[in-house]
């Protein structure tokens, strides 16, 4: 992490700070944040940190203990298929309502290209990124901010497992992504919104067999972290 200047907002930039570690894939369930190591890292006081954790852990992201720390937040099978459930419902929303103009069917076309490139190289962290941002300007195109907020904090959540499980998808999505971006480009909604439902139902469906076959995680000795800055 790179040390911050004193702004007037810290909270916000503690706060995106910390969620950019997160994302990077850079912990493990077991790794602890503290606040005077975060305080350390980003040169600031714990109380913005407090804040940003707060609403990390309110984000489903982080689990806090008190006066131990915070950890990545882990899911039961059972949160799993919710969170996978509820982003299905809403991308079918998605899917049904967005409006997709020329312009846009571009850049969806452009991304599935630089994700099949990804895969490719089995270059995992882009290739992630890339199907994230995908879907990002799927929901973009129906207009409303608050649903795109949703699905975001939902992609999140589904990243805290999904890194340890590239394989169970990634050689499918680009194919799925492609007929989905040609069903809309011809205004075939049945075929997108049938589309989009298997894409993501089969992706689910993989993933909970593959979470049941590993079964319980054994527990690990908890250490604080030290890693590379």
């Amino acid at each position: 992490m790179r040390k911050l200047k004193i702004p007037t907002n810290l909270t916000s930039l503690a706060y995106q700070s910390i969620k950019e570690y997160i994302l990077e894939g850079r912990l493990d369930e077991n790794s602890r944040l503290t606040e005077e190591f975060l305080s350390g890292q980003l040169g600031i006081s714990k109380s913005p940190i407090r804040e940003a954790l707060n609403r990390l852990e309110a984000e489903g992201l982080i689990r806090i203990e008190a006066r131990r720390g915070a950890y990545l937040r882990s899911f039961s099978n059972k949160e799993v298929d919710d969170l996978y459930c509820l982003r299905e419902a809403l991308e079918v929303h998605v899917v049904r309502t967005g409006v997709f103009l020329p312009t846009l069917i571009k850049e969806l076309r452009a991304s599935t290209k630089r994700q099949r490139s990804y895969l490719k190289a089995n270059d995992k962290a882009r290739y992630i990124d890339e199907d994230v941002s995908f879907h990002a300007v799927l929901a973009r195109a129906t207009g409303n901010a608050r649903l795109c907020d949703v699905l975001e904090n939902i992609q999140n959540q589904i990243w805290l497992f999904r890194r340890k499980t590239y394989s169970l998808s990634s050689t499918t999505a680009p194919d799925a992504h492609d007929a989905l971006v040609e069903a809309l480009e011809k205004d075939d909604w049945p075929a997108a919104e049938n589309i989009m439902s298997r894409h993501i139902s089969s992706v689910r469906k993989r993933l909970l067999e593959h979470l049941s076959k590993e079964g319980q995680k054994s527990n690990a000795p908890v250490s604080e972290i030290r890693p590379e800055v």
